[in-house]
């Protein structure tokens, strides 16, 4: 049995992205965009090497909850994905793309229906959530989630394709199946699934929300599926009821790999939700903050928390040295729906990251 705490936390997590992802119109897809949805539409990008002062770093922006960003290299496009939207493709993962981060267009979802196997499986799935996308040897690995509100009956699956161009003739998102599952009764909640190669080039996903916090297992490549009876490795915890850590995203830099996850209470206008960040010159950890409080026990240093009127920021990835989250705002009321946010990553000279 899981402690009532967790239980109660989740439930209410989960009720309030619920609450959130209803607020949107309802009806047709272009209604479900919506006006703010339609280039130009994130103006507040900043142009590297100058940002003219009357862009705010909020300005306009997209409802993309969960962003996995994909920054193109030069001269290629951007592409971000995002948590599903019941009115928009049977709830499966949303895409975007840009030519340069700051006009976004809707491109469709990764599939019209979900798969049948996954409604099988999680009974009561509605929108699939929290999409990681990584590349490797020109094959791309879209991770997602599968679940219902409160419950750690959840599954992580997977989809691939060898381009993200959708006018490409050998643009076809495959489906793989599932990567790796949680069930009732389990010490974790398999959602909200982040890739990272390390250094002799294995791969691990990381996941994890609420019970007992971040988790990982190595991934067998490039089937990009779970090893077979790989540990389930623990990364950070906040040691007391609810565990309010989740959306774990790992990157490399410097000798260093740097566990990115998001603190405390999510999805609604005023919550505290956070970025937090530790690190490790051991992929597998031990992860530990800039005060060298490890993260299995409540550390973490945070990166980004509220900004005036800006609060609820999380769910974040990082994608050429940039940080893409989604955000509330409390000066346009209770209403307000989640927007997506991306901020230039900074580094300090002992070398944590922050933001301008």
């Amino acid at each position: 049995m899981r402690p009532p705490l967790v239980r109660i936390a989740a439930a209410l997590t989960a009720a309030a992205l619920a609450t959130s992802l209803a607020t949107a119109p309802a009806g047709s897809a272009s209604a479900a965009r919506a006006d703010w949805d339609v280039p130009p539409n994130n103006p507040g990008l900043p142009l590297f090497g100058h940002q003219p002062d009357d862009i705010h770093p909020f300005a306009g922006g997209l409802r993309v909850h969960d962003p996995a960003l994909y920054r193109g290299g030069d001269g290629e496009d951007w592409y971000v994905f995002g948590t599903g939207h019941a009115e928009l493709g049977d709830g499966n993962i949303q895409i975007r793309s840009s030519p340069n981060g700051r006009h976004w267009t809707y491109t469709g979802t990764v599939w019209d229906t979900k798969p049948a196997w996954l409604t099988e499986r999680i009974p009561g799935v509605g929108t699939l959530w929290a999409p990681e996308i990584h590349h490797s040897d020109g094959t791309y690995y879209l991770y997602y989630s599968a679940s219902t509100f409160g419950s750690n009956r959840s599954l992580i699956a997977l989809a691939t394709n060898t381009t993200l161009d959708p006018e490409d003739p050998g643009y076809e998102w495959v489906d793989r199946g599932p990567v790796f599952e949680s069930f009732e009764g389990d010490p974790y909640n398999a959602i909200d699934p982040g890739i990272v190669e390390d250094g002799e080039g294995r791969h691990w996903m990381t996941f994890g929300s609420f019970w007992s916090g971040i988790r990982m297992v190595e991934l067998d490549w490039p089937s990009g599926g779970a090893v077979e009876g790989a540990e389930v490795l623990h990364l950070a915890d906040r040691r007391e009821p609810p565990n309010a850590v989740e959306a774990p995203h790992i990157i490399h830099r410097d000798g260093y790999y740097y566990l990115f996850v998001s603190l405390d209470h999510c999805c609604r206008v005023g919550s505290d939700y956070k970025v937090a960040v530790g690190r490790s010159t051991d992929v597998t950890g031990p992860y530990v903050d800039a005060d060298g409080v490890p993260l299995l026990e409540g550390g973490g240093t945070v990166v980004l928390a509220e900004e005036g009127t800006i609060t609820g920021s999380g769910g974040q990835s990082v994608s050429g040295g940039l940080l893409a989250y989604h955000y509330y705002d409390t000066d346009l009321g209770p209403d307000f729906d989640f927007r997506m946010a991306v901020r230039k990553l900074h580094w300090t000279a002992d070398g944590w990251p922050r933001v301008q």
